[in-house]
This record gives structure tokens, C-alpha cells and sequence, in this order.
């Protein structure tokens, strides 16, 4: 069935804005300005200012929700729900999972490059396929589990990649292996996170751009009050500041002030994310979840494209391998290889059908 000109458009914004999302990210902490009271020229690394980016641009997910209830009620017949009754509090739990884990990748992504912070994502599939079987009583299937393995198959080349890269990228073999480290990680925290979703919000029947909205206000009031202790938290070398703090926002806003373009790479990650929600949100209701789940591997190798093009980094042949490994791993995982194989089931139970028909035509000429 040909996708109608709304849909391809739905699909094209939400891999060009997942796209953008990361890249944006990558391309701020690319630059170099000059902090406060004078300070040398030092890169823009400031990942828990970005993650409260990110959740602003989350929350705007709510603005969006309720622009749409505005105009569906105005509709002659409304299908937008609002009056099912929840507890916001349900998302907390969740919103702290993201938080942590959205702060930890954007400290990983100051480490590594681009693409393998992308790729290396692919592995939350992993701690959400054993922490639903752990918590939410949920059987996998056969292909699920091999889906498993295979993707713990393409992280361990992407792993390698990631070594044999890493002097020619001009970055230490240290922080590589501590960014992909730091990635890994953070997707144990993302894999609770769903299964948190999953065990309390989903029940609810909350519609998604609402739910996204309200985590994005946890996440953004939270971090944004985080960020006040955080100024006067130690941490030596970790840091990229004069002041050696966890986080210096007056030294990111002094750097904006004097590379306005760090501005404009900060508000193209925060308006992606609020599209890209939207987006996904909208392709699993107007196509298919698993037109959603293609896409969102697509864009790995539009932000490897552009990391190569604008010289980010440097071609490896293992980044292809992983990238491929790591796709049948996720293809497996979310049941992707089910139509292929149906669509065949058909096209040989049509053959034998026809074969069958044959065979009794002749049986009736015969007699």
C-alpha cells in the first residue's frame, strides 16, 4: 500500500529532526569561545545544561498536546481524550531515569563520536529485554533472544572500531573507552526507565505527547534546580571549565555570548527533540511501530554521513559491520523478520493452493 504525501512527510521529518537531535548536540561541543571574565578559549562541554535543553524541548511535547485538544474540540466529532483522570506523580519515577540517563550520554558524547554514540544506543534493547522478563514476567521469543545476542555481537565491533579509531579521531584511548562505556550504561538506566513506563504510565491510557510532556517538565524543573549545586561541586579533570565544576553555567552562557553559533546549535537540539517526539509519535499511528523502529536505525547512518562529511571523524570499515550486526539485532528484537517471513508462509501456501487445484483439475479430466 503507497504511503500517502502526509505520511512520507511524517517519516521524513522524524528521521531528518532524529537526526539533527544528535548532530546538533555533536556540533556544540565542537566549538571553542571564550568563557567568563576573560577566560582562555575552551571547548563548549556543558552535558547537563544541554540535557535541561533537551527536556525543554520535551516539554514543549505538552504545548503541542494541548494545541491538538483545542482543535479537536472544535471538531464536530472530538477523538481526543482528556478527561481519563492520573496521577502526574507516576511519572516522576521515569522522568529521573531519563534525566540520568539523557545526562550521562551527553557527557559520553563529549568522548566519542557521533555515530557510535548512535549505534551504541542500540543496546537498551538488551537490558529492556531481560529487565521485562525479569520484572514484568514477560516471555521472549525465540527470535527476541537471538535478536539479544547478536546485538551484544555488533556493540563488541563497534567496541573495536571505536579502538582502532580513536588515536586518528583526536581523542585519548582513556575517553574513548570511558564514552562508549558511559553509553552502555546509561542504557541500563533508559531500559528501567521503559519498564517503569511500561508498569505503571501505559496502563493509564495517557495519551503519548502528554506523557512525553510531563516527564519533560520533571525532568526540566529537577535539572535546572540540580544545576545550582552543581556549580559548586568539585571535579577536577572531569570538567572542561576554569573553575573545575561539575557543571559552570555561567562559563556556557559567557560562551554563547561570545559564539552566538553555540546558540543556534543549542535551540536546533531543543526544537528536534520536540519534533522528533511528535514525529514517532504520529508514524506509529499513521503507518506502523515497526515503520518507526526502521527509521530510528535509519538515522544512524545519516548522522555517520555527516559526521565523515564535515571530517567529525574518519571512515572505518567496522563501523559498517557493527551498524549492519547491530540492525539485524534490533530487526530480530522487535519482530521485523515476522512479515518477510509470512509474506513467504503466503506466497508457498498460494503455490501449493495452485498446485492442489491443478492436480484436481486433472483428477477431473481424467474421469
Amino acid at each position: 500500500m503507497a504511503w500517502t504525501s502526509y505520511q512520507l512527510i511524517l517519516a521524513g521529518m522524524m528521521l531528518v529532526t532524529g537526526s539533527i537531535n544528535t548532530l546538533s548536540a555533536k556540533w556544540a561541543d565542537n566549538f571553542s569561545a571564550k568563557g567568563c571574565k576573560g577566560s582562555e578559549s575552551h571547548e563548549f562541554q556543558h552535558p547537563f545544561l544541554q540535557a535541561v535543553g533537551m527536556f525543554l524541548g520535551e516539554l514543549s511535547c505538552l504545548a503541542v498536546f494541548y494545541i491538538l485538544v483545542f482543535r479537536d474540540r472544535r471538531s464536530p466529532e472530538p477523538t481526543v481524550s482528556t478527561s481519563q483522570p492520573f496521577n502526574a506523580l507516576l511519572f516522576l519515577p521515569p522522568a529521573l531515569c531519563d534525566m540520568t540517563g539523557t545526562s550521562i550520554m551527553y557527557v559520553a558524547l563529549n568522548m566519542t563520536s557521533a555515530s557510535s554514540f548512535q549505534m551504541l544506543r542500540g543496546a537498551v534493547i538488551i537490558f529492556t529485554g531481560l529487565l521485562s522478563v525479569a520484572f514484568l514476567g514477560r516471555k521472549l521469543e525465540c527470535s527476541q533472544w537471538i535478536g539479544i545476542i547478536v546485538t551484544i555481537g555488533g556493540l563488541v565491533v563497534v567496541g573495536l572500531a571505536d579502538l582502532l579509531s580513536g588515536p586518528s579521531s583526536g581523542k585519548s584511548l582513556s575517553n574513548v573507552i570511558t564514552g562508549d562505556l558511559l553509553i552502555i550504561m546509561a542504557q541500563v538506566i533508559v531500559s528501567i526507565q521503559m519498564v517503569l513506563e511500561e508498569k505503571f504510565v501505559y496502563k493509564h491510557n495517557v495519551h503519548p505527547l502528554r506523557a512525553v510532556g510531563t516527564e519533560g517538565f520533571f525532568g526540566f524543573v529537577i535539572l535546572t534546580l540540580l544545576l545550582i549545586p552543581f556549580y559548586y561541586i568539585p571535579a577536577s579533570s572531569f570538567s572542561n571549565n576554569d573553575r573545575e565544576v561539575l557543571e559552570d553555567s555561567l562559563d556556557a552562557f559567557c560562551q554563547m555570548g561570545n559564539q552566538p553559533l553555540i546558540i543556534v546549535a543549542l535551540l536546533g537540539n531543543i526544537s528536534s527533540i520536540a519534533f522528533f517526539n511528535f514525529a514517532g509519535i504520529s508514524v506509529t499511528k499513521e503507518i506502523s511501530a515497526t515503520t518507526r523502529m526502521v527509521l530510528d536505525s535509519l538515522r544512524t547512518v545519516v548522522i555517520w554521513i555527516v559526521s565523515l562529511a564535515v571530517g567529525w571523524e574518519k571512515f572505518h570499515a567496522l563501523q559498517i559491520l557493527g551498524f549492519v550486526v547491530l540492525l539485524v539485532g534490533t530487526a530480530l528484537y522487535n519482530g521485523l523478520h515476522k512479515p518477510l517471513m509470512c509474506g513467504r508462509c503466503q506466497e508457498q501456501s498460494e503455490e501449493t493452493e495452485r498446485l492442489l487445484n491443478e492436480d484436481q483439475a486433472a483428477i477431473n479430466v481424467a474421469t
